[in-house]
């Protein structure tokens, strides 16, 4: 079955449920009135293969693999189908006694399981049997970036946020299959979004190489999140590619920003950014450019300054949930190039910002620096896992622990 087909969360219908179990109990051996029969030796000294599935029965918890056992025989072949006709592949021993199912039984499905046998004088028949499982009481949900079919700058991570807490982190972690077209080292690391919810993110050793592809098949139908967390009843998928090596510095202290492209200075733009000594300092460190807003009403009785500022703002470019942007700023012009007198953000001349704008994507990393801050980027604030060093990062992973 395909990694991006997702396996049906059906209602179980009586009738549906009545039809699978019909020809056989989950654990019995008896062949299907139908099932064709070979024998190659008369006087009947052949002794029939005794199939065993499990789970068995109606309503029984998910999460759990289908296994098939069979004893007297071998296994030829093994098919398992939900009540919509998706296959759960697996995969047979060696010697042909056992199977198991490559994915967990999902919430809320009826599923029907056909073994071919062979026994030890060559005689073959089919045994059916069938279980349902009970639906989930609760379901958790996954919101991810980057969106598919994205081209993204160097320092963009792959991050989920969760609508529930996560408790099994473990269980999670290990059905997120992650695949880059160059090999690139990486690493999952949990953290608490700005939201106050869970949330992990993949981030590269170091800034991606461009021109990378990069694939997401976080396999989650089936995954018990823990405690008050509920189940995942889909799978999710994404493919992005790495753009240009874009990093845009930017100096408080000089009051500059400069556009480094391939490691050539494209252009430097005079900047002025959060005023010194309280709360409208800039933060520091490395912010990851989030998304262009293009023009939006900035109002600083959300990000907590009170009734300071209630205004439309062109060419906005947002680098942190606390409400970092860098945009334009003509009403502060005079202190472009000469001094931070801003509320936070890094504002900019109209001209420069149109431009600007038109140079960046989402994922390009802005590398600030600056004595007097209001700190560093935390790593749930925006994109900010760049702030800690590779060992910290891969310290977060939950399979690490």
């Amino acid at each position: 079955m395909s990694r991006t087909r997702v396996l049906a969360h059906a209602r179980v219908r009586a009738v549906v449920v009545a039809a699978l179990l019909a020809p056989l109990a989950a654990c019995s051996s008896s062949a299907s009135p139908t099932a064709p029969e070979t024998k190659v030796k008369p006087g009947g000294g052949d002794r029939p293969v005794t199939v065993a599935v499990t789970p068995t029965g109606e309503q029984v918890p998910a999460g759990r693999p289908v296994r098939v056992t069979a004893t007297g025989g071998r296994l030829t072949s093994v098919t398992v189908t939900d009540a919509e006709g998706h296959r759960l592949a697996g995969r047979a021993a060696a010697d042909g006694r056992s199977w198991v199912s490559d994915r967990k039984s999902v919430p809320g499905a009826a599923y029907t399981v056909t073994a071919a046998t062979r026994t030890e004088g060559g005689t073959t028949r089919s045994t059916r049997a069938a279980f349902t499982t009970a639906p989930a009481a609760k379901v958790n949900k996954v919101d991810w970036r980057p969106g598919a079919g994205a081209t993204v700058g160097i320092a963009q991570p792959i991050s989920l946020v969760f609508d529930f807490p996560v408790r099994n982190r473990a269980e999670v972690e290990k059905q997120l299959k992650l695949t880059t077209s160059n090999g690139t080292e990486g690493s999952w690391g949990w953290i608490t979004d700005w939201s106050g919810r869970d949330r992990v993110d993949w981030r590269p050793r170091t800034y991606w190489k461009p021109g990378t592809k990069v694939t997401l098949n976080a396999e989650l139908n089936g995954t018990d999140s823990g405690t008050d967390g509920g189940w995942f009843v889909r799978d999710y998928t994404t493919a992005f590619t790495i753009g240009a090596q874009q990093i845009v510095k930017v100096d408080l202290d000089s009051h500059r920003l400069t556009l480094v492209r391939d490691g050539e200075t494209v252009r430097r733009i005079p900047v002025s950014g959060g005023t010194p000594g309280g709360d409208k300092r800039s933060w520091r460190g490395t912010a990851v450019l989030m998304a262009k807003e293009g023009t939006i009403n900035m109002n600083s009785e959300t990000v907590g300054l009170g009734n300071t500022y209630d205004k439309m703002v062109d060419h906005s470019m947002r680098l942190t949930w606390s409400g970092m942007y860098a945009h334009a700023a003509p009403w502060n012009a005079p202190y472009f190039g000469r001094a931070n007198h801003s509320s936070g953000c890094i504002g900019m001349s109209d001209a420069d910002a149109a431009w600007f704008y038109g140079q960046v994507r989402p994922g390009d990393p802005f590398e600030i620096t600056g004595r007097d801050t209001k700190g560093v980027v935390a790593p749930g604030n925006g994109f900010g896992a760049w702030n800690l060093s590779w060992t910290e990062w891969r310290e977060r992973s939950a399979l690490r622990r």
